[in-house]
């Protein structure tokens, strides 16, 4: 496949489609994935409450459920969204943010997972092996260690599970169980803002909303956030205040060409 040709064609679509994104996410983060999907070209709504969620996954184009700041309230409500985002083939991306810190983050992936048929989690190194059954050390909400590479997880848990696996990190990887993206753009600034990796999810998100294979959603989503992440280091002299606001004018400023001239994408099939 010509990824880089699709990951072009896909954010045109997000910016001529304006695919409403509707995230139940943490307290942390939602006013900066809001601005990240809206300056991507999205649109953004950040609905939780049980009472509505179902009627609002119905008029959105993808699904993001975020764990950072769960309770068991908000739990619930991801699995009634998650499974009318079903009902109308919507996809549901998951972000396990913590799995395998607490019981509770853990057990609440676990049942999203079982409940609702998830078609990208998106997650660290450790919160991605938690899910695999795999040893990792996870601090608070930060990957500490994971016992095995990235590419191994991503596609053992991929294979397993039927999911999309998309890990971050200095490398990110992508991978169905056949096929497997390794993405070595993004920048260390990216680790020294807080909710970059959840900026991430929603960037995946806007990418699924447009294109009917998690695959190539999850490696677009990451390849055009890792540019964006290039680009605002450069624009911001690396200082993490101003990093944070160039993040957002480099993800409205991103184009084909930029993709075209920095995406650094390999792919190998099974």
């Amino acid at each position: 496949m010509d990824i880089v040709k699709t990951i072009c064609e896909d954010l045109d679509a997000i910016r001529r489609s304006r695919p409403l994104v509707h995230s139940i996410t943490n307290y942390v983060v939602m006013n900066e994935t809001a601005n990240a999907i809206l300056c991507l070209g999205a649109l953004p709504i950040m609905a939780h409450a049980p009472e509505e969620v179902e009627e609002m996954v119905g008029m959105a184009g993808a699904l993001v459920l975020n764990i950072g700041t769960l309770s068991r309230e908000w739990v619930d409500a991801m699995a009634l969204a998650g499974k009318r985002a079903n009902e109308k083939g919507i996809p549901v991306i998951l972000d396990p943010v913590g799995a395998g810190a607490t019981k509770l983050r853990t057990d609440s992936s676990k049942r999203l997972l079982n409940e609702v048929r998830i078609s990208i989690v998106r997650g660290n190194t450790a919160e991605v092996a938690t899910l695999a059954g795999r040893l990792a050390e996870i601090r608070g909400v930060e990957s500490i260690s994971a016992a095995d590479a990235a590419e191994v997880i991503a596609r053992e848990f991929a294979s397993q599970s039927g999911v999309t696996a998309a890990v971050t990190g200095v490398i990110d990887v992508v991978s169905d169980g056949k096929r497997t993206a390794k993405i070595s753009n993004g920048h260390a600034m990216l680790s020294r803002v807080v909710g970059t990796g959840c900026m991430a999810s929603v960037i995946v998100a806007s990418f699924a909303a447009v294109d009917s294979d998690p695959f190539s959603a999850a490696v677009g989503g990451l390849t055009a956030f890792g540019i964006a992440g290039e680009m605002a280091a450069s624009a911001s002299g690396e200082k993490p205040g101003t990093f944070h606001v160039e993040l957002y004018n480099a993800l409205c400023a991103i184009n084909s060409a930029d993709i075209k001239a920095k995406s650094k994408v390999e792919i190998q099939e099974r």
